[in-house]
């Protein structure tokens, strides 16, 4: 049963992913990560595959060993999170700017002190 369930929780992950790849706002790695994480416990064949896919394979792997992010994601994810703040105080304003404001400060400065 759990594997079952972490076997789903994987495919959700992986769909997540593939929708953050088409939008920009929506993260792709962390969801794979994710998806990794339940396939090794349900699926380790597509853990295997995920961790050599030829483009997000390599990100995904110096995260499991080093807890490392590269200089490009770091810089694109602040970036993307930079990008929110001046849409949401565009669009939505004050005070709702000031959550995209938090949300760039805190997850922004925890991403920039990774390792590379």
């Amino acid at each position: 049963m759990t594997r079952h369930l972490y076997l789903g929780a994987g495919l959700s992950c992986v769909a997540l992913g593939l929708i953050g790849v088409a939008l920009p706002i929506m993260p792709t790695v962390p969801f794979l990560l994710l998806a990794a994480f339940c396939f090794a416990r349900s699926h380790p064949e597509w853990e295997r595959r995920l961790l050599e896919h030829p483009q997000y394979g390599a990100s995904l792997r110096d995260w499991r060993e080093r807890k490392a992010i590269g200089r490009r994601a770091k810089i694109g994810a602040v970036t993307a999170m930079s990008t929110g703040v001046v849409f949401t105080a565009v669009t939505i304003g004050w005070p709702w700017v000031l959550v995209s404001a938090a949300v760039l400060v805190i997850a922004g400065s925890w991403i920039w002190t990774r390792n590379e």
